[in-house]
């Protein structure tokens, strides 16, 4: 599940002020609030866009006996701003929702998702270190992980091979510009990736880094914003500014557009920093690049087997639900439960690590696209390998704004300028900076 571009992204709308007495809210206040529980609960509804759960909200009715209203009232933002709406409203807020990672701060700040800390002990073994890590504030836990996105290097071997360039052996971001070279060489219109100015690419190349420019104290009350003094957000600013000055990106097509896929087939895009659940994206929008591509680990500043996440949901249950027992149950049996193999085998890519390890998803050669054919888009290779031990690098001590929805959406006002060359990527990242910490005060939070 790919993170918001931030030219898709919408304003939320609806916001209530974040005053600090809601955002110190913990799990104590979470479960005064809890409004009476129904009994026998019959039904319940679930806000959420991943199509796996279809099959698994069927699954569950035949189990339970509980009914799943599953309604898809947009996808990442669009359905944010639904939740955000019904919570003020007071009324019509489903009891789960389909909530991503980096939104999780937002709504577990407010008070909004139910602690399912007591429901979870020992699930640290099961799931991943990212997405794990990822449902967490505070110590707390406010969801269960429906899939994962750990970064991967996707690449065109048929370009990098004309180019004269091992895409195996990159494995520091030097060597990822030398390659840049080689293959820009190949025609001013070859590129070894693109990038028109994305925030969720932004925040997973600076945690690749191993910078951690945002903090939130454990009562939710403070924030620290650091973007211009973390020295590794500066590695990464310095390394991508080299790449923009000597015209090594294509700073002109944008992501997710017809011709973005395009570039994958022709080669000029000839490779992708992304999250694990590309391969679906690929065999379906870039069919014609079958057999060309392969993937392999992300280089990194220094060449150490470190990673991050691009993506990745989880299922939340509402602390305003009236059917929090049965809300949970479902959750449980979606991501936890039998509902997990359901989901694989429909192409997410998995957050548990006993999926990562089985010998079906391992040994995997082909992709199935959209109309459940088997595509070998990878020329035979065992892709899922590469991907579950990307998985197996990611580190988990990167933290997401509480209010991470409005950075994203803002970030292309202020670092767009940046992939047109009308100003420093730095200078960028400081307006932007500047921006947050004035909205995070504007909310009520104490920003250092």
């Amino acid at each position: 599940m790919k993170f918001t571009n931030a030219k898709k992204a919408v304003a939320l709308t609806g916001a209530v002020a974040m005053l600090v007495s809601v955002a110190a809210c913990d799990s104590d206040s979470n479960s005064s609030s809890q409004p009476e529980q129904e009994k026998d609960v019959q039904e319940i509804t679930v806000w959420a866009w991943e199509p796996t759960l279809t099959q698994v909200a069927k699954d569950f009715t035949k189990k339970t006996g509980i009914k799943v209203d599953l309604k898809n009232v947009g996808t990442n933002t669009k359905e944010y701003t639904q939740l955000d709406n019904a919570i003020e409203a007071g009324s019509g807020a489903p009891d789960v929702a389909q909530v991503e990672y980096y939104a999780i701060p937002q709504y577990a700040i407010k008070g909004n998702l139910l602690d399912i800390t007591d429901k979870t002990s020992g699930y640290d073994s099961f799931y991943t270190p990212g997405p794990w890590a990822s449902v967490q504030f505070a110590g707390k836990v406010y969801g269960l992980p429906m899939d994962s996105g750990p970064m991967a290097f996707f690449y065109n071997k048929e370009v990098f091979d004309k180019a004269g360039v091992d895409a195996t052996q990159i494995k520091t971001w030097d060597d990822y510009y030398q390659a840049a070279k080689k293959i820009h060489a190949l025609g001013d219109n070859y590129y070894i990736t693109s990038d028109t100015g994305d925030a969720g690419f932004y925040d997973s190349m600076t945690w690749l880094a191993g910078g951690q420019p945002f903090k939130t104290s454990s009562d939710g009350s403070e924030v620290t914003i650091n973007l211009t003094g973390d020295e590794n957000v500066q590695k990464f600013n310095e390394f991508w500014q080299k790449m923009l000055d000597e015209g090594l990106l294509d700073t002109k097509t944008a992501g997710w557009s017809e011709d973005w896929f395009k570039g994958m087939v022709d080669g000029t895009i000839a490779s992708l920093l992304t999250g694990a659940w590309m391969p679906a994206n690929l065999a379906n929008s870039a069919a014609a690049g079958a057999g060309k591509w392969r993937v392999t680990q992300m280089p990194t500043a220094d060449g150490s087997a470190t990673n991050s996440e691009n993506g990745g949901s989880s299922l939340a249950v509402l602390s305003s639900s009236k059917k929090a027992d049965a809300a949970y149950k479902f959750i449980e049996y979606a991501n936890h439960g039998d509902g997990v193999a359901t989901r694989v085998a429909g192409g997410a890519f998995p957050a548990d690590k006993a999926s990562m390890e089985s010998d079906s998803f391992k040994n995997a050669t082909t992709v199935k696209n959209a109309d459940g054919e088997d595509v070998d888009y990878f020329g035979g290779q065992k892709y899922n390998e590469v991907l579950a031990q990307a998985a197996e690098n990611v580190s988990s001590d990167y933290q997401f704004l509480p209010f991470e929805v409005k950075a994203r959406t803002i970030f292309g006002d202020y670092v767009g300028k940046s992939y047109t060359g009308d100003q420093k990527l730095s200078d960028g990242v400081a307006a932007w900076q500047k921006a947050l910490k004035s909205y995070g005060e504007d909310q009520g939070f104490t920003v250092k």
